[in-house]
Parts: structure tokens; C-alpha cells; sequence
């Protein structure tokens, strides 16, 4: 494999913001991977995602929630391609309640999906970014600066992933890594069990997340965009 290759690997791949990301960044020329908690459904989006490019997507099984799972991951990205230059931290949760009816066992998992998830990745991914001089870039919310009734735990795991890619950029900064946090607003998936239809064209679409990341990569070395909000830009009034 040439040593000229981009590899990426996205977390929650199999749909909505992570699969638009990777197939934005497989039409850009970037062998990826795509993780998602179930074998089959990562194989099934792998297997989409190489009709676009023979042989550029593999799917990986795995969970955020658990460190070695993710070392596992980025392992095979390196066993596979030789290097791992953009790490995607995508994989989400939402539950959504007053906190007289939030259970412990939904405020639990948002935690451990959208924050110490990604905490367990950026601790199995330093080492290879730290070679390559890559990219770290998380997907948070316009939830991480806002906080709306029946949030509570969605609010404290997104603002919480906000303060947490700031802190992090400033810490590795220096060994070369960018680190960046996306912020959109609503986008058109099948998050929190919506079903998204013709009436969500007014949403951001997951390849417009996936743009942004291209565009994020190709910004030079010397200039970081830390943190980026992003919301519809007509919508309904």
C-alpha cells in the first residue's frame, strides 16, 4: 500500500452522520472504516460504501463504551492500511426525558456513549495520529452549548464532549494533532428513532457533515478551526 494514502476511521458509521462522512471522504480518494456495535451492520455499510469505491470500506465491530474494543479497532485500521491519519468520534445516543422520569440506565448510557466513548477513543487513536500528525474530530451538538427541557442527560454528555475537544485540542496541539469539534444542529437521521422523510429537506443532510469534514482536512497545518457550530440555514418558520 503507498504511503500516499489517507486513511479514516469513523465511530457509528453504519448510518446517518457517520455513514454521510464516509462516503464524502471515499469520494475524496480516503480508505475508511466504519464501526458500529453490530458485526452485520457494519459489514452491510461497508459492502454499500465500496460500490462507490472497490475495496475502500471495511466494517468493524465494535463498542465505544470499552477501551479495548477501540484499541481493537484502530489496530485493524493499522494492520489493514498502515497508518490511521482521521479519527472520526461519531457514534451517539439520545434519551430524552424530565429528569423526574430520566432513568439512571438511560442517563448512564448517554454518558458512556457520547463522552467517555470518546474519551476510550482518543485514547486508543494518540499514538497512530501522534505519527501520522492527524486528525481527531469529534461530533457534538448544538446541544453542547444549549440546553432545552428534557436534556439533561443529552445536555451533559454534549457539553460535555464540548469542553472536553477544547481541552484535549490544547493538549496535543503540540505533537501535531488537530483536534476539532463539530457542533450541527438538526440534521435529517435516524437519530432518536426518527424516521427522516421529505419533510426533512430543510435539515442538514449527513453529507453536508461529511463535507465539512473534508473540507476540515484539507485546511493547512498552521490554522485550526477548534470548534464549529452548524444549523439549517432556512428553517421552518
Amino acid at each position: 500500500m503507498s504511503e500516499l494514502i489517507k486513511t479514516a476511521l469513523i465511530t457509528g458509521g453504519s448510518k446517518g452522520i457517520g455513514y454521510g462522512i464516509a462516503e464524502v471522504l471515499i469520494k475524496e480518494g480516503i480508505y475508511v472504516a466504519i464501526t458500529s456495535r453490530s458485526k452485520e451492520n457494519a459489514a452491510q455499510a461497508a459492502a454499500s460504501l465500496n460500490e462507490i469505491r472497490k475495496g475502500y470500506a471495511i466494517g468493524i465491530e465494535s463498542d465505544v463504551r470499552n477501551l479495548e474494543s477501540q484499541e481493537a479497532a484502530v489496530a485493524a485500521v493499522v494492520d489493514r492500511w498502515g497508518r490511521l491519519d482521521y479519527f472520526i468520534a461519531n457514534a451517539g445516543v439520545g434519551h430524552f426525558a424530565p429528569i423526574q422520569d430520566l432513568t439512571a440506565e438511560a442517563w448512564q448510557e448517554t454518558i458512556d456513549i457520547n463522552l467517555t466513548g470518546v474519551f476510550f477513543s482518543a485514547k486508543a487513536a494518540l499514538s497512530a495520529l501522534t505519527e501520522s500528525k492527524g486528525y481527531f474530530i469529534t461530533i457534538s451538538s448544538l446541544a453542547g452549548t444549549n440546553f432545552f427541557p428534557g436534556g439533561s442527560a443529552y445536555n451533559a454528555s454534549k457539553f460535555g464532549l464540548v469542553g472536553f475537544s477544547q481541552a484535549m485540542m490544547m493538549d496535543v496541539r503540540n505533537a501535531g494533532i488537530k483536534v476539532t469539534t463539530i457542533m450541527p444542529g438538526s440534521v435529517a437521521t435516524e437519530f432518536s428513532d426518527h424516521k427522516p422523510s421529505e419533510k426533512d429537506a430543510w435539515k442538514i443532510q449527513p453529507e453536508d457533515i461529511g463535507q465539512i469534514v473534508a473540507d476540515l482536512i484539507k485546511i493547512p497545518a498552521r490554522t485550526l478551526p477548534s470548534k464549529i457550530e452548524v444549523r439549517p440555514s432556512m428553517p421552518p418558520k
